[in-house]
């Protein structure tokens, strides 16, 4: 990040670079790598787990892995279909590969190969992919902004979407010994770390309300959960009381503590999700209380039906609604 001086105001203003990913507020702890690092302790602990990276090792932190279990790393190149079916095979002969690449060569590239080599079979391969949703400013071609919606339709597959480093380092452990295929995005690099605060433990199909609140209900998943509680913050000084449910698993649903919530009285329920707002964490919860008859006042904050622009990070989140700023306007104008 860099300062520039706005010209004939004498005031100075931050810009920042597309190719800057962190989400990281200026100040916010964050912890390096902690999707590298669990891995990497984890194989100290198991000898079946390996790991694959179609050439972005470097770019989703599997290079923490690599130096630390060097024969246990597997360079597959630009050929995210031949990284999937090599890990298809590896899990066939009873290791647990980590296949790591970006979201979206992920859910576009290798999505056959990923559904009849791995998914299909019930393979125990896990899945874990950067840059989800709007956390690149590169442009259609690196946001996978449609990724929950594609896995989510994908049968024996789990979708987990993160809120930080905590949850990561919490998951990783956790989807190894789940056995079957996993897809969980990743937030890569300096990962702000949110969840301490609240004495979190992730568990694999579990929803967890980190804060409890009477006016509104925030249900979201990945890094909307720390936007959803730095918004409370926020609407607490207007004297808007927000509750936040996060949701890290996508599918299955934690039906009957999203259920139980959205049946307390005279809340306006709002989901909140770092995707598209076809397919994503918000539909999953409309249906869900459709199916079971609970009918409160319902809103999503999402990205739009649409492919999104390319440049800076904080422009992007304000300029599509998913920034704790427009998470706070939005919440007050449908109250």
């Amino acid at each position: 990040m860099s300062t520039v001086n706005t010209a004939g105001t004498g005031k100075k203003r931050l810009t920042t670079s597309a190719m800057i990913a962190s989400i990281a507020a200026e100040g916010q702890a964050t912890r390096a790598a902690p999707f590298g690092h669990a891995l990497a302790a984890l194989a100290e602990q198991r000898s079946d787990i390996v790991g694959l990276s179609a050439d972005l090792s470097k770019y989703t932190d599997l290079h923490v892995f690599a130096k630390a279990h060097p024969q246990r790393f597997y360079q597959m190149g630009m050929a995210e279909q031949l990284l999937m079916s090599a890990a298809a095979g590896m899990a066939r002969e009873g290791f647990v590969p980590f296949a790591t690449t970006y979201a979206v060569f992920a859910s576009r590239r290798a999505y056959d190969f990923i559904c009849m080599a791995i998914a299909e079979e019930q393979l125990n391969v896990k899945i874990v992919c950067a840059l989800p949703g709007l956390t690149t400013g590169y442009g259609p071609s690196h946001q996978a902004t449609d990724d929950l919606a594609i896995f989510r339709a994908m049968p024996n597959l789990m979708v987990i979407d993160p809120c930080d480093a905590l949850e990561i380092e919490q998951a990783v452990p956790a989807i190894a010994a789940h056995q079957g295929p996993v897809y969980m995005r990743l937030l890569r690099g300096n990962v702000p770390l949110v969840l301490d605060e609240y004495g979190y433990q992730f568990e694999i199909g579990k929803a967890k309300t980190l804060r409890t609140g009477n006016d509104v209900l925030m249900i979201s998943t990945g890094l909307m959960t720390m936007r959803t509680l730095e918004a409370a913050e926020r609407l607490r000084a207007d004297g808007i009381d927000v509750a936040v449910l996060h949701v890290p698993t996508i599918k299955p649903l934690d039906a009957a503590t999203i259920l139980a919530e959205a049946r307390k009285p005279g809340r306006l329920v709002v989901t909140a999700e770092n995707h598209s707002i076809i397919g994503g964490l918000g539909e999953a919860v409309a249906g869900l209380l459709m199916r079971n008859g609970v009918t409160p006042t319902f809103r999503q904050i999402a990205l739009p039906d649409a492919f999104l622009d390319a440049g800076a990070l904080p422009t992007l989140h304000d300029r599509y609604g998913i920034s704790t700023q427009a998470v706070c306007a939005q919440v007050k104008s449908w109250l």
